[in-house]
């Protein structure tokens, strides 16, 4: 018997949790690059939850599509944060309905007691900050992954 390795997993739908910061980066790193309509994202405030339905870039299917030559692929993810206490934006106008935001990372503030902040930074200088009484976090892939529109891998310039 051998342990598991990554390619083991690699046509199986995401569905992580994060209740560490540590656990939050790995999420981030999935997550970079998503693209989404402003109208997919929802704050249920007395369901304490905030989510977000993602187009993210399938980024642990990079090396594969490159050695095989296939084109690049995203993803419909869901990404749900609970016991979030409120959520602030800054950068962005919520009253333009066909605004397309994608995110760049996701970061946990701790604060005292396990309570804190979690920082989704956009590009264009645009954020949004729940204050969360714990994180609490999950990305769950809800549909098959597509062909990438671009079909290219994002770039991030230097």
């Amino acid at each position: 018997m051998s342990d598991a390795s990554f390619h083991d997993g690699r046509e199986a739908p995401l569905n992580l949790g994060a209740l560490e910061a540590e656990d939050l980066q790995v999420i981030s790193t999935l997550v970079q690059d998503a693209v989404f309509p402003i109208q997919e994202m929802s704050w249920r405030s007395k369901e304490r939850r905030f989510a977000l339905l993602l187009n993210r870039f399938r980024w642990e299917d990079l090396s594969s599509a490159e050695k095989r030559g296939r084109p690049f692929e995203r993803v419909q993810s869901l990404l749900v944060f609970d016991t979030v206490l409120g959520v602030a934006s800054q950068g962005i106008d919520r009253r333009d309905k066909d605004m397309v935001l994608s995110l760049l990372s996701v970061h946990f503030e701790p604060g005292a007691e396990g309570a804190g902040h979690v920082l989704l930074t956009l590009a264009g200088d645009g954020s949004i900050r729940l204050a969360v009484e714990a994180l609490d976090a999950s990305l769950r892939d809800v549909t098959r992954p597509y062909l990438a529109p671009s079909k290219q891998a994002p770039e991030h310039g230097t």
